[in-house]
């Protein structure tokens, strides 16, 4: 008995040790994720089959994406992406519209998600991966009904044109929504994680269920995401100094704000000069 204590005394111990690794040196620990995922995957590619064969039967297919309510979880996703985005953009446009007046929200707020989002599931995962590496979803390889041979991960093939199977963009913006939990005010990160996660899990398992994805599209997908936040949020927040400052960019969204109010003016008035001049000619006439 005093044997099995001392050895789970010793396994939390190690976890304790490990988790506090992992939160000195994240973006080590995230890239290790990615490489030992990426690995077990090609050394199991069954295992793809395994995951998506839970949703797939031969005389339904993958029958999830005919449920309604899934097909409505599916656009949860994008709609509080883009709810997000949105807000970070007008944040941005009213501090240029109305440049003496504080901004609503410290101006890296919204420059941080905007890049994340523009530079992870934008560009990482949709622009270079989805569009060059050729990998044909679940839904259209043979093993489940397809015509096209199964490809493993990081394999670029000609199997697929553009919007393929590898990484997730789904599982990307799920993961991408994680990037709030680095701005909210510590005692609020847990309760944040505690929505997030699940629903990053939820919607990417809807994927997985209709047949668009294999789960490895979604594990890695979520690594490179977060990879890719945890180097803009060290560039932003945790090195001194920043690239950029909340004062830098309040001062410069000032002074081009207030530039573009005097172009406008100048702008409006020429507009009324040319108003003028073609209403006095045509009352001369």
């Amino acid at each position: 008995m005093k044997h099995v204590d001392s050895s789970e005394n010793k396994l939390k111990s190690l976890s304790r040790k490990a988790a506090a690794w992992c939160i000195q040196h994240p973006m080590i620990a995230v890239s290790l994720y990615v490489a030992l995922v990426s690995l077990f995957f090609l050394v199991f590619p069954g295992i793809d089959f395994l995951a998506s064969g839970l949703f797939y039967s031969a005389s339904a297919g993958f029958s999830a994406q005919d449920v309604a309510f899934l097909r409505d979880v599916r656009h949860l996703g994008p709609f509080l992406v883009r709810l997000i985005a949105i807000v970070c953009v007008a944040v941005l446009i009213i501090k240029l519209l109305v440049p003496g007046r504080p901004p609503l929200l410290p101006l890296r707020m919204p420059v941080f998600l905007l890049s994340t989002l523009i530079l992870g599931p934008g560009v990482l995962v949709n622009l270079i991966l989805k569009n060059n590496w050729g990998r044909p979803r679940p839904r259209s390889v043979e093993e489940f009904g397809g015509d096209l041979p199964f490809q493993p991960v990081w394999k670029i093939t000609d199997s697929c044109d553009s919007n393929c199977s590898f990484v997730s963009g789904e599982a990307s913006a799920g993961m991408w929504l994680v990037s709030i939990v680095f701005l909210v005010p510590v005692s609020w990160r847990k309760p944040a994680l505690a929505f997030i996660l699940p629903l990053c899990v939820i919607l990417s398992v809807n994927r997985i269920a209709f047949g668009g994805h294999f789960l490895s599209d979604t594990l890695i997908s979520w690594g490179l995401t977060l990879l890719l936040i945890l180097a803009i949020h060290r560039l932003l927040y945790v090195n001194e100094p920043p690239l950029v400052s909340d004062i830098r960019l309040d001062e410069w969204f000032t002074v081009n704000g207030r530039r573009l109010q005097r172009t406008g003016r100048r702008s409006l008035r020429r507009i009324r000069r040319a108003a003028r001049s073609v209403l006095g000619k045509i009352s001369e006439n």
